[in-house]
């Protein structure tokens, strides 16, 4: 099934939006890691809306990006069209994405994310307005329902697609379960048999095997990798290796995996300065690379000490080496 919008193969891997992860930084080096589509941070309408300039600042993204979608959320169908079109204004990305999922307690009191799936007029009225406010494609990510007395993401991919939506991600829990629990894949194999636009997989995708084993057992027409990536951009090489009857390629030694997260620092201190916010938002990436090497936890521990960027050059340079005096001894 055709996605509204430029991929290079026919089943694409996506990097899921996600708040504080999903920063142009971080988008790049997934696409340099064979990351089909990215998306960005869920941003603000409301904000967007306003103008609000931190949040028009997210808009920004590089040509290497592309095809990047611009996440949006709300619950005000006038405001959700004013963003959309601010958005196709002033970034013009390759599609807007609606956020009908998150469950995080500081979106949904506003009936933002998984919230609007209370009420699945709301849902229909939002992805009218936004289609009608921009040339681009819409796109939506919707959990399975609010909880499991209003669970049925057939009946809601089915009323999404209706209101105008050209693709869809469907990550199979509902917003009560958060993220505990198994997420369950057969609903994601219904929504595809139910729907004649492109539905994305989501949930549960922490190793290349499990893209291949999403997309064999719902059929779904392309894969979105979120927690899964968080320092192991090297998943969707790997997991596109695997779609392609290829064999997978080994995981990184310890030194490729630390040139990586250097190479995203730098990206990171290229893009938004080398300052003590830089630095301290950034250590949840350096936690995240240096997971399950040998002896890393005190290297992790002067990691969640740095007030600057450069600072990693020289404490991954004293663990390599004492690894390498390690190994000779």
């Amino acid at each position: 099934m055709k996605f509204p919008y430029p991929v290079d193969h026919e089943i694409p891997l996506f990097l899921a939006p996600m708040a504080g992860v999903s920063e142009a930084p971080f988008r790049q080096v997934c696409r340099g890691f064979g990351a089909d589509v990215v998306v960005s941070e869920f941003l603000s309408a409301v904000g967007i809306a306003m103008g609000r300039q931190q949040l028009l600042a997210s808009l920004r993204f590089a040509a290497v990006e592309r095809p990047i979608g611009i996440q949006l959320y709300g619950a005000q169908p006038d405001i959700m069209a004013r963003a959309a079109a601010l958005v196709t204004e002033l970034a013009a990305p390759d599609f807007i994405d609606i956020n009908f999922g998150c469950p995080v307690k500081k979106v949904v009191r506003n009936n933002g994310g998984s919230g609007c799936l209370k009420d699945p007029g709301l849902v229909e009225a939002i992805i009218r307005a936004v289609r009608g406010a921009t040339d681009l494609p819409v796109s939506v990510k919707i959990r399975s329902g609010w909880d499991e007395t209003q669970r049925d993401p057939v009946t809601i991919a089915r009323r999404c697609r209706d209101a105008g939506a050209q693709a869809l991600t469907l990550h199979p829990r509902t917003r009560t379960q958060m993220y505990s629990g198994r997420a369950d894949w057969d609903e994601i194999g219904r929504v595809v048999d139910a729907l004649d636009i492109p539905v994305v997989g989501n949930g549960d995708i922490t190793t290349p095997e499990q893209i291949l084993a999403m997309r064999a057992h719902t059929r779904c027409a392309g894969v979105m990798m979120a927690r899964g990536s968080f320092g192991n951009p090297w998943i969707f090489a790997q997991g596109r290796a695997l779609l392609e009857g290829r064999v997978r390629p080994a995981d990184p030694t310890p030194r490729e995996r630390l040139a990586t997260a250097l190479a995203h620092a730098r990206l990171t201190l290229e893009l938004e300065g080398d300052t003590r916010h830089a630095a301290i938002e950034f250590r949840k990436h350096l936690a995240w690379y240096t997971r399950r090497l040998p002896g890393s936890a005190d290297l992790r521990r002067r990691l969640f000490e740095i007030t600057s960027l450069g600072q990693a050059d020289a404490l991954f340079a004293a663990y390599l080496e004492g690894a390498v005096l390690a190994a000779a001894a």
